[in-house]
């Protein structure tokens, strides 16, 4: 897959088969698009073109980037897609400026004159332009005009999924991560660096790595102990991890920590890549280290009951 920060590095194609939208998550909605315009490419001759925008929209015209919190980092969100078999990835940046695009033009100068569409496939919902005002019945009036097809993926189709990265949002915050899971059809990812904590895990037989996201619109699930697979290195372990204040210790800061179980190398300063499976339990305090020693046995062995 290639990918274009902005539109005017990319050669215009003889047959492009086009979608736009953020897709965050890349989730079973967004693959049925892009699954359709695989199979349109192919038969055609063409080559797949997905446009999407950075930052989210949300985040410049509401004017506050930390409101929103997204399911992908741009960086996961191109390894979805890459795997999923997208050609091209062209990322526009998204401006106030450019929010003031009009329909008309977005379909003359982008999809038209600049990426040479000759077929656009979109959801039944989808909108664009200054104020959201282009809909699919501008795009087939346009479209004899400029010489494309437009596709719709019909309402039933997409609807009976039940699927929308609103939901899985806020299924991700309760922590219902088996839900998130079905609805994104892979498993909700974070890649985080590995930072140096204060070792306490090590002391009572169940050492830590300690997760720092650089990215500060990613989205974290709710607070709780989790059934997870960790990726280090290129190899997969299973993983007790902990999202919270640790109220037993300290309760001040909330942090992301992993127990990669039967690993014990030195990974500091390395990524590593955390897929989630279930929330065992909520996060609680305990009288005491011994107590809190004893719990984390019982969340191992069910956690590894979970993952076998």
């Amino acid at each position: 897959m290639r990918i274009y920060e902005g539109i005017n590095n990319f050669k215009r194609l003889d047959y492009a088969v086009v979608t736009s939208g953020t897709y965050d998550g890349v989730h079973k909605g967004h693959q049925k698009i892009l699954q359709r315009m695989i199979e349109v490419a192919k038969s055609e001759g063409g080559e797949t073109v997905l446009i999407s925008f950075w930052p989210h929209p949300r985040m410049v015209l509401n004017n506050d980037p930390g409101f929103l919190k997204l399911i992908n980092t741009m960086e996961e969100k191109q390894e979805l897609l890459r795997n999923i078999g997208i050609n091209h990835l062209i990322l526009i940046p998204f401006t106030l400026e450019f929010a003031q695009t009009s329909s008309t033009d977005f379909i003359k100068n982008i999809l038209v004159d600049a990426i040479g569409t000759r077929k656009l496939i979109i959801g039944y919902n989808h909108r664009f332009g200054k104020n959201r005002e282009g809909n699919f019945k501008n795009l087939v009036r346009d479209s004899s005009k400029y010489g494309f097809e437009v596709e719709e993926i019909p309402k039933h189709e997409i609807d009976h999924l039940g699927i929308s990265s609103t939901i899985i949002r806020k299924s991700l915050i309760k922590g219902d991560i088996p839900t998130a899971n079905r609805y994104l059809g892979h498993f909700f990812l974070i890649n985080g660096l590995v930072i140096h904590g204060d070792k306490l895990g090590k002391t009572i037989g169940f050492p830590t790595a300690n997760l720092q996201i650089e990215e500060a619109y990613k989205l974290i699930p709710g607070d709780g102990v989790y059934a997870v697979k960790v990726i280090v290195r290129g190899k997969e372990f299973n993983g007790m991890l902990n999202i919270g204040k640790r109220p037993t210790v300290d309760g001040l800061n909330r942090k992301i920590e992993v127990h990669i179980i039967g690993f014990n190398d030195d990974i500091y300063t390395e990524k590593i890549s955390i897929s989630f499976v279930k929330k065992i339990r909520d996060e609680k305090k305990f009288r005491s280290l011994d107590h809190l020693k004893i719990q984390l046995q019982k969340d191992k062995d069910t956690i590894l009951n979970v993952l076998e």
